[in-house]
């Protein structure tokens, strides 16, 4: 059993900043890459960040600049800095993670239940 619980989320002013946290527990072998998904109502889910286990990170193109991926590998946690926010940000933010656990062979994705972030004036 693998949880990803995500925190951090809430309501900002455009141009404010906000911090999510994403925690991975449960039976984890490796974890391969930890990454930032985001969901808008009425649009598909898509990337925000990602970051691998060798620190190399991509960004949508719409964040670059402004969000920045780091991960504590010990602690088994991805974090996500977003800075000068728009109200096009406004979105549930998911954390994911490809990962392996103790009783598979397998890499597959994990997803936390996601968290709100809202940037309205």
């Amino acid at each position: 059993q693998v949880q990803l619980v995500e925190s951090g989320g809430g309501l900002v002013q455009p141009g404010g900043s906000l911090r999510l946290s994403c925690v991975a527990s449960g039976s984890i072998f490796s974890i391969y890459a930890m990454g930032w998904y985001r969901q808008a109502p009425g649009k598909q889910r898509e990337l925000v960040a990602v970051i691998t286990n060798g620190g190399m990170t991509n960004y949508a193109d719409s964040v670059k600049g402004r969000f920045t991926i780091s991960r504590d590998k010990a602690k088994n946690t991805v974090y996500l800095q977003m800075t000068s926010l728009k109200p096009e940000d406004t979105a549930v933010y998911y954390c994911n993670a490809n990962l392996r656990t103790r009783s598979s062979t397998t890499i597959g994705d994990y997803w936390g239940q996601g968290t709100q972030v809202t940037v309205s004036s």
